[in-house]
């Protein structure tokens, strides 16, 4: 009934917003009127009220080009497998130069992919990136079967068999469980393991230095969260019927964590047009259009999710299993690990992420490597300055001294011809 109501409202305010943004550029740039201030202020009035009603899509990641050894190189953006419920996408660079495999694999918490635009945009003048495009479950048919934490985790697997063992996987807050369990079953079954593994602010063991987010998790049942925050999805949507986290009550929870810094951003926003700070009002929007932008998750995905990472610590305490099999990270040995975690981190506390190390105790200390940044919170780890100045630096360096050995590695094994 409540995704019902909300798809009515949308509907509700569609034929509306597009009149109030004209009427909004409008008086912006009427020579004259643009400078009187009640315009200017009655122009950022409808501005804000249609940033905050209108519906907000999946963004573009716009990666058009990057630089590699000093050359301008043109991107393309290319699906290369086609699951349910994810794409894996590569960001193919016009050039024959050869570097490392990255997979960078992305949360499926709310946001849509493209929130690591900034993570991408930084990796690809080094490395030969590819990143998990995950589905909105609101445009998934009925007919494609449901979506378990296991079949995340399946996905992985194959995505990183796609890749091969020279390929360097980077993962990102919620992401980093399912990928630290499909690497651990790929080494207890002798299957493929990547050459290094970075953990980027993820609740790996949850039950260290909790967070609200934490808190909430223990504090309701299962079954409430089950009665509370499940909806299905309305028609005409080419997933009517399934049973979904909808993305805008998880806006909501987003949004509720810091309530009165969104409130802040919104007023100054308003000022900021009304003043003509066209400067400060752009970074506003690019902001918000990534925020905004949410989608839908299948309803047993993020309910085990909560079970078996935020209430059952299941990683953690060794009684995981998937499809039957139990996850062993003591399993992973010829692999490097990179743990990375912010220190104001207000979503996965400290110690959270750093805790794979006690887990993986057969990786040699010397290719176990934490990271724990100063005064940089949970998107920090992966976007703006910190990320790029002092966090990807350090990732990209021990990435290519790892590369460098597996190769050498790999090549030892291969037989020598006669």
């Amino acid at each position: 009934m409540l995704y019902a109501w909300r798809e009515w409202q949308s509907t509700l305010w569609a034929p509306v917003l597009p009149w109030l943004q004209t009427t909004a550029d409008l008086l912006a740039k009427v020579d004259g009127i643009a400078h009187a201030t009640p315009s200017r202020q009655l122009a950022a009035g409808c501005d804000l009220l249609v940033r905050l009603f209108r519906r907000y899509d999946k963004p573009q990641f716009g990666l058009a080009e990057t630089v590699v050894h000093g050359q301008r190189v043109a991107i393309t953006e290319r699906v290369v497998l086609k699951k349910s419920f994810c794409h894996l996408i590569h960001f193919e660079r016009a050039t024959d130069y050869q570097q490392p495999v990255v997979l960078i694999v992305a949360p499926l918490s709310g946001h849509h992919a493209t929130l690591l635009r900034d993570t991408v945009r930084s990796m690809l003048p080094d490395f030969d990136v590819y990143i998990t495009d995950w589905l909105d479950a609101r445009h998934v048919p009925l007919s494609s079967g449901r979506f378990h934490l296991d079949d995340y985790v399946a996905y992985l697997r194959e995505f990183i068999d796609f890749l091969g063992p020279q390929v360097h996987v980077v993962s990102v807050c919620q992401s980093t469980v399912p990928v630290l369990g499909a690497v651990a079953l790929s080494a207890s079954g002798g299957g493929c393991t990547p050459a290094s593994l970075t953990l980027m602010g993820g609740p790996v063991d949850a039950r260290r230095s909790p967070t609200t987010v934490n808190d909430l998790a223990v504090s309701r049942s299962l079954d409430w969260f089950a009665r509370a925050l499940i909806n299905t999805v309305p028609h005409p949507s080419a997933g009517a019927g399934r049973r979904v986290y909808p993305g805008f009550r998880q806006h909501m929870a987003f949004v509720s964590m810091n309530a009165d810094r969104h409130l802040k951003a919104h007023v100054n926003y308003y000022h900021d047009v009304s003043r003509g700070n066209t400067g400060a009002a752009l970074k506003h929007r690019e902001f918000y259009n990534e925020y905004n932008a949410v989608l839908d998750m299948a309803a047993e995905y993020y309910l085990e999710t909560v079970r078996v990472v935020f209430q059952e610590y299941s990683l953690a305490r060794g009684t995981w299993t998937v499809n039957g099999e139990r996850v062993r990270p003591e399993m992973i040995g010829n692999t490097m690990l990179i743990t990375v975690e912010g220190e104001n981190d207000d979503i996965c506390g400290q110690g959270q992420t750093h805790a794979a190390h006690d887990l993986c105790a057969s990786i040699e200390p010397s290719r176990r490597h934490r990271i724990t940044v100063a005064d940089c919170g949970h998107y920090g780890i992966f976007s703006g300055n910190r990320w790029r100045t002092q966090i990807y630096p350090r990732i990209r360096d021990l990435i290519n001294s790892c590369h460098v050995v597996r190769i050498c590695a790999l090549d030892n094994e291969v037989p020598a011809l006669k």
